[in-house]
């Protein structure tokens, strides 16, 4: 027998449903913030403020760019972890973060159940760029022969322990039988900001943050760590072309919400991230920026991830990789 409170449960939960639509369509009601796990001028800032330009124009709110680096961008994962999951903070990562869990044990989140995956956004190649008055290899054969002859001699900057850039360098050290010297940083734009100016003589830096460097001449790009060249660099070689057969590295970078975000509100903004994705002004910036137009949302992305993080647990136990 239906009693008077089931009647009232079952309107309350009907009124529920009807309701969601209305969210996803009054969402959102005032500005968003996209959380940045690295200071800003580094890789995830190329991508994440002309994305969240975009997004402003789409969604007629505001999207604020809070950049919190530390610790390999676990700093910021952290904060974006605990933010509330009302839709209005959101998480940029990078493959740093899928990184992390096999260097930091003590991580309190998990970026595979503490965040719901949205998209890739970018997915630019690691390229090696050196500082060409403080570095005369021309080629990578010819770093390669110096640091053989000067072991440590050479210092390579990079994102912060365990990022893509420290295990890039870790890989070339393995893959040439070298010793050089890291200099972990608090970001990318810090460590290329460094490396311009002279203060470490190279990095294995995201295509999407040193490609104008390239460009202008300020730093030398001897290989690109991808299968094909990059229209961004197009005269600069792939890693196997100079030598190095198997130097392949990506730095993706991707958009989660926290875990908890209304779902009417998470695929509202997948839908507006493939929207944006498509635009000419987006597309332009990307394909300066040596990132093709990746596809991977939702579901897939989250098997992405997993597979990611598996993949880098067993590069750091291979290379032994330590935090310094």
């Amino acid at each position: 027998m239906t009693t008077k409170r089931d009647l009232i449960l079952a309107t309350a939960a009907f009124a529920l449903l009807a309701a969601a639509p209305a969210l996803a369509d009054t969402w959102p009601q005032r500005p968003i913030t996209f959380i940045v796990p690295f200071p800003a001028g580094g890789g995830t800032d190329t991508f994440a403020r002309p994305l969240a330009a975009q997004l402003d124009q789409q969604l007629s709110q505001r999207i604020i760019i809070e950049n919190r680096g530390g610790a390999g961008g676990t700093v910021g994962a952290s904060a974006a972890a605990k933010a509330k999951p009302d839709g209005y903070t959101f998480f940029v990562g990078a493959a740093h973060h899928a990184i992390a869990p096999a260097l930091y044990p003590k991580l309190d989140y998990n970026i595979q159940t503490d965040f719901i995956p949205i998209a890739v956004i970018a997915q630019p190649p690691q390229v090696i760029v050196v500082h060409p008055g403080k570095v005369q290899a021309k080629t990578v054969a010819e770093l390669v022969e110096f640091a053989r002859k000067n072991p440590e001699k050479l210092n390579y900057a990079s994102a912060g322990n365990g990022t893509t850039h420290h295990l890039a360098g870790e890989l070339f050290q393995i893959s040439t039988k070298t010793k050089m010297t890291h200099v972990p940083y608090r970001g990318a734009g810090p460590a290329l900001q460094d490396t311009v100016a002279g203060q470490v003589d190279l990095l294995f830096d995201g295509l999407g943050s040193s490609a104008a460097q390239i460009q202008s001449g300020a730093l030398r790009a001897l290989a690109v760590a991808a299968p094909t060249r990059s229209e961004a660099v197009p005269n600069v070689p792939t890693a196997k072309e100079a030598g190095l057969e198997g130097f392949e590295v990506s730095t993706w970078y991707a958009l989660w919400a926290p875990k908890g975000t209304p779902p009417e509100i998470v695929t509202r903004m997948r839908e507006e991230v493939q929207k944006s994705l498509k635009t000419p002004a987006i597309e332009a910036v990307w394909k300066k920026s040596g990132s093709p137009m990746p596809s991977l949302t939702g579901e897939e992305f989250g098997k992405f991830v997993t597979a990611e993080v598996e993949r880098w647990g067993k590069v750091v136990k291979e290379a032994q990789v330590k935090l310094e």
